[in-house]
């Protein structure tokens, strides 16, 4: 990652396969009637920084789509969270000093990629930090829904996806972070973030997983 604030150039990598996944320590099973599917922060500013047409972001890209017509015909409620661009130094606080102003309100920053576009009936949180949980209603949505369970794909796996994976498990949420539909800054940043996560909150699974559980 660059020294300066702002987002790096991530070059190409390969996703991690099933059989390379970490062991969980949680023995949490995802079952449809209790999940909910979070795609994070699939913006045109953060995608940007990716090989179009490469992996790990074209897999991904349709790896989160597969999930989410899998959760719609489940009657799995699918959220998707959004920073909004030009935002005031006051509200985006702290992240300046590490990422810079962030995005502009223009489409090719703020718009969620094409391909992942929310349907009717979707949900849609404006994200402030790095969790998506913080200063949103996430949790209340999905309690009144009797959600407990959080599906995570999206960008970046070792930041905001691995921030919400430890917050949802803070509020008895069970975190399954999806293996193959998150992206990251490399290779060895999304083996840690699946590490991290096996390790203390939550449990990493391939999206054909995920699917045959939906």
């Amino acid at each position: 990652m660059d020294a300066k604030p702002g987002l790096p150039s991530i070059a190409p990598y390969e996703l991690p396969r099933g059989d390379e996944l970490p062991t969980p320590r949680a023995p949490w099973t995802l079952e449809p009637r209790r999940a909910a599917l979070l795609i994070h922060d699939m913006q045109n500013y953060f995608l940007r920084v990716f090989t179009p047409g490469a992996s790990p972001i074209a897999p991904v890209i349709a790896n989160i789509a597969m999930l989410a017509k899998a959760a719609r015909k489940a009657d799995v409620p699918v959220f998707y969270t959004a920073q909004e661009g030009d935002q005031d130094r006051r509200d985006r606080g702290l992240q300046a000093d590490l990422w810079g102003p962030g995005m502009s309100w223009a489409p090719e920053h703020q718009s969620i990629v094409d391909a992942l576009t929310p349907q009717p009936g979707d949900f849609a949180l404006v994200k402030h930090r790095y969790s998506a949980f913080q200063r949103s209603n996430l949790e209340t949505l999905m309690c009144a829904r009797g959600r407990d369970q959080l599906i995570i794909a999206g960008v970046y796996a070792h930041i905001g996806c691995t921030l919400t994976a430890a917050d949802a498990f803070m509020r008895d949420i069970e975190p399954f972070m999806a293996a193959d539909a998150l992206a990251d800054f490399s290779r060895a940043r999304h083996d840690l973030a699946l590490s991290y996560v096996a390790d203390v909150c939550g449990v990493p699974l391939t999206t054909a997983q995920i699917l045959e559980l939906l």
